[in-house]
């Protein structure tokens, strides 16, 4: 969906845009000065080939498990590849809404999906977008145009939350539709059954994609700071609770680390990065810090 000429004759519609991109840039400038790296590399990137070292090489290529083998320096060679294809994924729930700091939840994953796309644009790929929440509200193909950037900023700016259902549920369908192996970068606190969660996360494996999550969450939701009577709202659908918090403080950290170490062992077993973020963290560093980590596995 292009926008109208009425929303671009609107200076409302094209501040927040401007806003956006802004942000996304500077966190694109962010990661590529973390990554102290020219060209960027981030995802893209295969390991091809082996060659011995010659002088002039760059260390940081050398293979050093190799060295620890053979006693002699060889180079990982590398090549791009120019038609991957990526898929963002963006949680649009009602729960995403929530913010203790400056950024809610899914401001802070509305800015990294730009940013994402941004990177891969940069690395000639291909990038869609998916916004779901109790079904897939919104779902753009991959393409590789730098105008294409515009229309994801176009829907990242436009969505809209509503209750969520089942995560592996949308997840099953999204497998379904992306019928060319890629690469899925899902952005969501993953709030939901974490069994269904992780068929979901299975169904996109069993396709070959290289799957990544980013686990956004609010500083609040993993600490539980609160000390005074509080009246705690749901914001899907479940009732309020007026609460006192240090009543109930050691069971939910309890839950919401079980809640959390199970997601961490599923994802391990499916050989899916799980990067969990909080909406505090630099979104520059946090990036750049998991993108540092990839290259160094590759």
């Amino acid at each position: 969906m292009s926008l109208t000429q009425q929303q671009l004759a609107d200076p409302k519609t094209l501040s927040q845009m401007a806003r956006l991109q802004m942000r996304a840039e500077r966190v694109v400038e962010g990661v590529i000065s973390g990554l102290h790296r020219s060209p960027y590399h981030g995802f893209s990137v295969e390991f091809a080939q082996h060659r011995e070292y010659t002088p002039g090489d760059e260390i940081r290529y050398v293979d050093w498990k190799v060295f620890g083998r053979s006693d002699r320096f060889y180079i990982k060679e590398f090549e791009e590849e120019t038609n991957l294809k990526a898929y963002l994924i963006l949680d649009a729930s009602d729960s995403m809404n929530y913010r203790s700091g400056a950024l809610s939840k899914l401001e802070y994953g509305a800015i990294m999906a730009a940013a994402l796309a941004s990177l891969m644009l940069q690395q000639r790929d291909a990038v869609g977008l998916a916004l779901f929440n109790a079904a897939i509200e919104r779902y753009i193909p991959p393409r590789g145009l730098a105008s294409h950037f515009q229309q994801i900023l176009t829907e990242l700016e436009n969505v809209r939350t509503a209750p969520k259902t089942s995560l592996g549920v949308t997840f099953h369908e999204l497998a379904e539709r992306i019928t060319r192996r890629g690469l899925i970068l899902i952005i969501s606190d993953l709030f939901g059954d974490v069994q269904e969660t992780l068929t979901g996360l299975r169904h996109f494996r069993h396709r070959k994609h290289d799957v990544v999550v980013f686990h956004v969450l609010d500083r609040d939701e993993l600490e539980f700071p609160f000390n005074e009577l509080t009246k705690f709202v749901g914001l899907e659908g479940e009732p309020e609770l007026l609460a006192d918090p240090r009543g109930i403080r050691e069971e939910y950290l309890r839950q919401f680390g079980a809640f959390r170490t199970a997601l961490e062992r599923g994802c391990r077993e499916l050989t899916t990065d799980l990067v969990t973020m909080t909406t505090d963290q630099p979104l520059d560093t946090a990036l750049a810090n998991y993108l540092a980590e990839r290259m160094r596995r590759t």
